[in-house]
């Protein structure tokens, strides 16, 4: 499938999209939205897909904000809905329903570390630096990023990066829990592709509900976490794989899964 700023591709079960814009550090525009959120749909539509990698081109950038031409024309009213436009087509992929994996190579700025809050995990190369700079320019994080990052890394730290808009290193980022790794440049994507093969050779429908219990219950008092945690826990029991899993380990044999 050909976009003009993406790059999509699919092999081994992976999904890999990569924001192809490294003249403008991979800014994001209205039409590598557009692009994204038709990429998204092919993603959730496609069952052969089972995890999905973003990263960015060049070695400078995973994105490094919102295309700051667009920004700049801006009215309260279309502003409005472009902050809102952004919130849905990042919120299909927060709701993907498969496992996102965000390869930061570079700088993630603005939008481009709202993006990468709203995957699932986050790899950073050792040069990477991220970090919401929009009071800088006058604005506020309007992509999800004042309510993403203090769920993930604490109202303190979120006020700190968003208060000041001072980027931080791949180091930091680990530190806070804004990524999940730090790797060499040149280890990034076969980092990203080691984790999402683990993810492949579990389950399909555990993975599913477990990230499913993981999202919602993050939203619920703990004891309705709980409850959700135990409806998902009986689905579970009702499908073929539990009983391939379950079969597999007893008969000392690697499990088959068909995510039925």
């Amino acid at each position: 499938m050909a976009y003009d700023n993406l790059l999509f591709e699919v092999s081994e079960k992976i999904a890999r999209i990569t924001f192809n814009r490294p003249n403008v550090l991979n800014a994001l525009n209205r039409k590598t939205m557009d692009e994204l959120g038709d990429c998204l749909k092919t993603v959730r539509a496609d069952d052969e897909i089972r995890v999905l990698i973003l990263t960015g081109a060049g070695e400078k950038a995973f994105i490094a904000g919102a295309d700051i031409n667009e920004l700049s024309q801006q009215t309260p009213v279309n502003g409005r809905e472009f902050t809102l436009y952004g919130q849905e087509i990042i919120h299909r992929l927060e709701t993907l329903g498969k496992p996102a994996i965000a390869a930061i190579n570079g700088f993630a700025l603005g939008g481009g570390c709202e993006l990468a809050l709203a995957c699932t995990l986050r790899i950073a190369s050792r040069n990477a630096k991220l970090g919401q700079p929009e009071v800088k320019l006058g604005i506020i994080p309007g992509y999800g990023g004042s309510q993403r990052l203090p769920r993930l890394c604490g109202k303190g730290v979120a006020h700190e990066l968003i208060l000041t808009g001072e980027m931080i290193s791949a180091e930091e980022a680990l530190r806070v829990g804004l990524v999940n790794r730090v790797v060499e440049s040149s280890e990034l994507l076969t980092t990203a592709e080691a984790i999402a093969k683990k993810i492949i050779a579990n389950a399909p429908l555990a993975v599913k509900f477990a990230m499913e219990a993981v999202e919602h219950g993050m939203e619920m008092p703990q004891e309705e976490g709980l409850y959700l945690e135990a409806t998902l826990f009986g689905l579970c029991c009702a499908t073929q794989d539990m009983r391939e899993g379950t079969r597999a380990f007893l008969e000392k044999r690697p499990p088959k899964f068909e995510g039925r």
